[in-house]
């Protein structure tokens, strides 16, 4: 078998160890800080030792990047200086590293594979998909490297990480896809490479080569119960990193498209219960005050199932779709409403950070009420006046075992606003009529809607 030394040795010099001071003080992630740690004299070598190395979750490259010691300033004030990786992707000096390793950055600078260190400046930074942008000015030509644009990357070809874990500079290690289109639960854009390469602490920010020499992904997290490389990392695939890499270097920013809407997969019962051939698409739990979805007249139930005529296979599919659209573009979904196809126009809205907004909701302990019992739950018309609130579950009914809690709100049954249990009989009863083998429950619960589909006796 060929070795990699032939890569390694045209690519080595287009990676660079990324340095950066903050004015904030490193800490251990907050699900993992030690208590008392803040009453340490600044002299106890347990203070030195926990601010050096700090405490990791499974998934590594936590909340204070990559956490190299604290170092003093001349003034005497601690400047923690953080460690990652990047890489240059043009001659003139634009790097690609991640968002984690720069967020809380003041001073950047670059150490070459030749040991040169120069200055840096950052360009743009995006927190959804970890990526950001350093510029490093200087009268010279840089070694670059390039993203494979043909995403062909398969499980089991081989892959070649640079980088510098823990602080090391240029280190080298292979090994080969083991999967594609990881769900790391890091945010709604996932789509990781997983490669069991040795990454380790260090190696954020840097490339994941092919044997070709092309960046086929950023290093950006591992899993490890211990902090240390056991064989699974992740990395954001050239596709989608090429992409956000290219609008920050326009402007330093991105934009996204936003529909405006709560949304969540949709199972095989809930596909029975609608009357949809496949269990694909995206169903719509509520769209959000205010929003294009609201605007456009779209309604809980609803499946999005192609946008612009391109199939929606699940709700990340959606939401990476939406979020290429352009802010202000009129664009076509097609939805699965009243157990018929038909399309609607949305002009697509410009996302902005989240805001958080929850109500303190807390259900009664009353059991009293009409039991529901083909699927193992009492209710009792809620507070509001809309809808049925759950007062009881029977831990072997239906309802239990799909998930539904006390204290959730029976909104709609099929589409149908629901009040009274004659209310859930009549769209029962209209269900197993038209032969379906499910019913669609919506529930709502701390200003949050869901989906859940009951199986039904057909005869």
């Amino acid at each position: 078998m060929p070795g990699f030394a032939d890569v390694v040795e045209a690519v080595t010099p287009a990676v660079v160890s990324v340095r950066v001071k903050s004015n904030v003080r490193p800490v251990a992630s907050r699900s993992f800080e030690m208590p008392g740690l803040e009453d340490l004299p600044e002299d106890s070598p347990m203070r030195r030792f926990f601010d050096r190395f700090g405490q990791q979750g499974p998934f590594g490259f936590g909340e204070r990047g990559e956490g190299a010691p604290a170092q003093p300033d001349l003034r005497g004030r601690i400047n923690p200086m953080s460690q990652g990786s990047g890489f240059f992707i043009t001659d003139d000096g634009f790097i690609v590293t991640n968002n984690h390793v720069v967020a809380n950055g003041v001073e950047f600078s670059v150490v070459m594979h030749d040991g040169t260190e120069l200055d840096a400046r950052l360009i743009g930074k995006d927190a959804r998909t970890d990526l950001a942008v350093l510029k490093v000015d200087a009268d010279r030509e840089f070694t670059y490297v390039a993203f494979d644009q043909e995403d062909t990357t398969r499980i089991g070809d081989w892959v070649v990480a640079v980088g510098n874990p823990f602080g090391l500079g240029g280190t080298v290690t292979a090994g080969i896809i083991s999967a594609r289109g990881r769900d790391i639960g890091s945010g709604p854009y996932d789509d990781f490479l997983q490669v069991d390469a040795a990454v380790n602490r260090g190696n954020s920010g840097g490339p994941t080569f092919n044997l070709e020499g092309e960046v086929i992904g950023v290093n950006t997290a591992i899993f490890s119960p211990s902090g240390g490389n056991v064989g699974i990392a992740f990395a954001i695939p050239a596709s989608l990193a090429s992409e956000v890499v290219a609008d920050l270097m326009d402007d330093g920013t991105i934009e996204r498209g936003w529909l405006g809407v709560q949304i969540q997969p949709v199972t095989d019962d809930i596909a029975e219960s609608l009357g949809l051939a496949e269990a694909q698409g995206a169903l719509i739990t509520e769209p959000q005050d205010g929003s294009p979805a609201k605007k456009a007249g779209l309604k809980s139930g609803d499946i999005v199932t192609a946008v612009n005529g391109e199939l929606v296979e699940d709700p990340k599919d959606l939401a990476r779709t939406i979020a290429k659209v352009k802010p202000g573009e009129k664009t076509e979904l097609t939805l699965w409403r009243d157990g018929k196809s038909r399309a609607v126009t949305v002009e697509i809205g410009k996302l902005d950070e989240p805001e958080s907004a929850a109500a303190d909701i807390q259900p009664g302990p009353s059991t009293d009420g009409h039991e529901l019992k083909e699927f193992g739950m009492t209710v009792v018309p809620a507070e509001s006046g809309s809808g049925l609130m759950i007062t009881a579950i029977e831990p072997d009914g239906l309802a239990a075992e799909r998930g539904m809690r006390e204290g959730d709100i029976i909104v709609a049954v099929n589409n149908t606003d629901v009040k009274t249990v004659e209310d859930v009989a009549a769209a029962v009863k209209n269900a197993t009529e038209a032969g379906r083998k499910a019913v669609l429950f919506q529930l709502s619960n701390q200003d949050s809607n869901r989906f859940v589909a009951l199986p039904v006796a057909v005869g």
